[in-house]
């Protein structure tokens, strides 16, 4: 059903606002963080603040562009976008420019071009689309597994340029999925991975696992609530592991203790089945499963933070959870940026008067590091300022994305809301020391075109999708 509506007069006014206001301080903290004495002029294109504005306007006209189209453009072409944007992020691997030791750019001559900032709206286009015929049945796998490939394509193809702070930014589209019907089972669990995973990191695997093990075990008596199952159960495992202990000591010695304890906890479970079979035990066999599939990942974690991660990777995430300080290599960024942030005080230095901009003690501080800029020119009020306005701007998508009567519309609504989200936590984090730093902008804030139009996109779609909530009811 079509109904006849003004556009302009239905789109928002309040999100353009927030929009065109963290734009323009972005441009003006741009000019503060690479001022330069030579060009003052803040529309010399030969400086990144000129350069910016080029991108600013072009960015505007891409928005108007973007609310004119009918919004059945969106519906239709959501897949194409996303096999193009697919296809982009493939050709990168093997054309893009190294740059940093990662292959995410393409360059012509002065202009680079990023695919997967494009990817991630193309990626809430196709997952609006999938689930708004599938919505009611996120519960099922045939559901959900298609829904987890779209969302780990992209991810899995960014993460071999590779691009730490992309990838982790499409995971944030699983929230997505919860919102739209998803077992809380799955979602608690990505949570529980992600505990784990720092766990993994400062506590010694094998008292981990046996700590694990003992959670277990307790939550096994708490469930069944009989003191037989309970020591039959723990018997059976010690039995079994203490057998291969003995065994890889004094005969194979090539096991380890990890695997004796992996291979002890699939062999109880294959005696201890027949209970679960009989008794029909399904919150046994779940604690079961939770236990080897915890098992499994703290392994794994292990394996992959020692061999996938490079070596500064791993040192900045040492760095960030104090295993390690290195305050003139790896950890030099974030040091020389909480101290440019301390620095600002409650009021800040005043606009072109911070120092530690100024003799550009922080590197990246137009990028990835632009928040330090705020903090030492603006302090902490300019500071709370800047998160009171995307917050203010995320809870108002979240508003209009429940206002919405069409699915597609109010899905695609939650993962704009969900990428916004991840950049503005990550990106403050790296600049307070909170999360690792993995290269990820700050939205409308940070230098560049591909972020900058990527953000612009990603929001005016939506926009105009709300613009026509009650044209087409779909």
């Amino acid at each position: 059903m079509k109904r006849s509506i003004n556009i302009w007069q239905g789109i928002d006014k309040i999100s353009i606002l927030l929009f065109l206001v963290l734009v323009i301080m972005g441009w003006f903290n741009i000019y503060a963080a690479v001022y330069n004495e030579d060009h003052k002029g803040i529309f010399d294109l030969s400086q990144r603040y000129g350069k910016q504005f080029i991108w600013i306007l072009a960015s505007l006209v891409l928005a108007v562009f973007i609310v004119i189209i009918d919004t059945r453009f969106y519906f239709f072409f959501a897949w194409l976008i996303y096999g193009g944007l697919i296809f982009l992020l493939m050709l990168v691997l093997i054309l893009g420019k190294d740059i940093n030791g990662a292959r995410s750019w393409f360059e012509f001559g002065q202009v680079s071009f990023q695919p997967s900032e494009f990817a991630k709206f193309g990626t809430a286009l196709v997952l609006a689309d999938f689930l708004n015929k599938r919505r009611h049945e996120l519960t099922k796998l045939k559901v959900i597994i298609p829904s987890a490939a779209i969302i780990l394509l992209p991810a899995i193809l960014t993460a071999l340029q590779p691009d730490l702070g992309s990838t982790v930014v499409f995971f944030s589209f699983f929230v997505v999925l919860y919102r739209e019907g998803m077992s809380p089972f799955i979602f608690v669990s990505g949570l529980l991975m992600l505990v784990l995973f720092f766990f993994t990191l400062l506590i010694n695997d094998i008292y981990l696992e046996i700590g694990i093990i003992v959670i277990a075990f307790l939550l096994t008596w708490l469930v069944t609530r009989k003191w037989k199952v309970f020591v039959t159960g723990l018997g059976i495992f010690l039995f079994i592991s203490g057998a291969l202990y003995v065994l890889d000591h004094f005969v194979i010695n090539s096991l380890g203790n990890k695997l004796v304890i992996l291979l002890s906890l699939i062999l109880s479970g294959i005696a201890f089945a027949y209970y679960i079979y009989q008794k029909k035990a399904i919150s046994v066999l779940i604690i079961y499963l939770f236990l080897l599939g915890s098992i499994i990942y703290i392994d794994s974690v292990d394996y992959g933070y020692s061999h996938l991660l490079k070596p500064h990777q791993r040192e900045r995430v040492e760095i960030m959870l104090g295993f390690k300080s290195d305050p003139h290599g790896t950890g030099y960024n974030v040091n020389q940026s909480m101290i440019s942030i301390g620095s600002g005080g409650m009021t800040g230095k005043g606009y072109l008067q911070g120092t530690q901009t100024k003799f550009k003690f922080v590197p990246a501080q137009s990028t990835d590091f632009i928040f330090c800029t705020i903090g030492e020119e603006w302090g902490f009020l300019g500071s709370v300022t800047v998160v009171g306005l995307y917050l203010f701007l995320l809870l108002r998508l979240i508003m209009l994305a429940e206002r919405q009567r069409s699915v597609f519309s109010r899905i695609y609504g939650y993962g704009v809301v969900s990428i916004l989200f991840t950049h503005f936590f990550i990106n403050i984090g790296m600049a307070i020391g909170l999360v690792p730093v993995i290269g990820i902008p700050l939205p409308f804030l940070s230098y560049g075109g591909s972020s900058l139009w990527g953000f612009t996109i990603l929001l005016f779609i939506f926009l105009r999708l709300d613009a026509s909530r009650t044209e087409y009811l779909v």
